[in-house]
């Protein structure tokens, strides 16, 4: 199986990257200068060339404050991206992976579940991404992954004990993305949820930097879900049916 990866210079792509030949896919994954995602023309020519039979689209603009000051160079990277890749996916016959996010969930209540009505957005960052969750299900064949995950190490000196959420670090989260797209053929759901356990943000910080400084959202200087973990008996299953399984060929 040949797998074109978008963003692969990125958190999740470097991962990817490693992982997916390990089983046994062939990935392409062309930087930012060569798969520009805002260009529709320069997406159709890669996907074109390459007939991908999987498109993992990775590429994204995640930086949630940054969002807010950047509002059309987000909108432009996750949205038009998101419809330029599948515009491409479907001329190519390709399935796409479309890399979500929890926070397409006002995070009221936590605990969501795949087929619970996202929304409303907390923020542009959420907005952005929930608009492209709606681009990529015009993929003929899509299959939308909502995860969360930081660097191998917590990057901040604070971190907020009142954000609760299914998140972890990128090496912990990334195996089970890499393992849900090698099969991404075999899997008739349209929407998986891929993280961890509930938590604080400050209690997953604390995993790996003991000393950092406990918080509240109220610092953040942008409005922030309270609680956006995710139900993930879904996957949990189907990742024990897919363990060890042959990946088609």
């Amino acid at each position: 199986m040949k797998l074109l990866l978008t963003g692969g210079g990125g958190r999740l792509g470097t991962e990817l990257r490693t992982l997916l030949p390990e089983l046994g896919i062939q990935v392409v994954a062309p930087n930012s200068a060569e798969l520009d995602v805002t260009s529709a023309g320069r997406v159709a020519d890669v996907v074109g060339r390459e007939r991908p039979d999987v498109i993992v689209h990775a590429a994204a603009y995640t930086d949630v404050g940054g969002a807010e000051r950047n509002r059309e160079q987000c909108w432009a990277v996750n949205v038009e991206g998101t419809r330029n890749v599948v515009g491409a996916a479907n001329a190519a016959g390709a399935k796409l992976v479309q890399i979500s996010t929890d926070y397409v969930f006002s995070g009221e209540t936590g605990g969501y579940r795949e087929d619970d009505t996202p929304g409303p957005p907390v923020n542009f960052y959420a907005l952005s991404k929930l608009v492209a969750e709606e681009a990529a299900r015009a993929a003929a064949r899509h299959l939308i992954i909502r995860t969360s995950f930081r660097p191998r190490e917590f990057q901040y000196p604070v971190a907020y004990s009142d954000a609760y959420t299914g998140q972890d670090y990128v090496d912990i989260i990334a195996p089970s993305i890499a393992l849900a797209s090698a099969h991404a053929l075999d899997i008739d759901d349209e929407i998986l949820h891929i993280v961890t356990e509930r938590k604080s943000v400050y209690e997953l910080a604390r995993r790996r930097k003991p000393g950092v400084r406990e918080g509240t959202r109220a610092e953040a200087g942008v409005k922030l879900p309270s609680d956006v973990s995710l139900n993930t008996e879904r996957w949990e299953s189907l990742r024990r049916r897919l363990s060890g399984t042959p990946v088609r060929v």
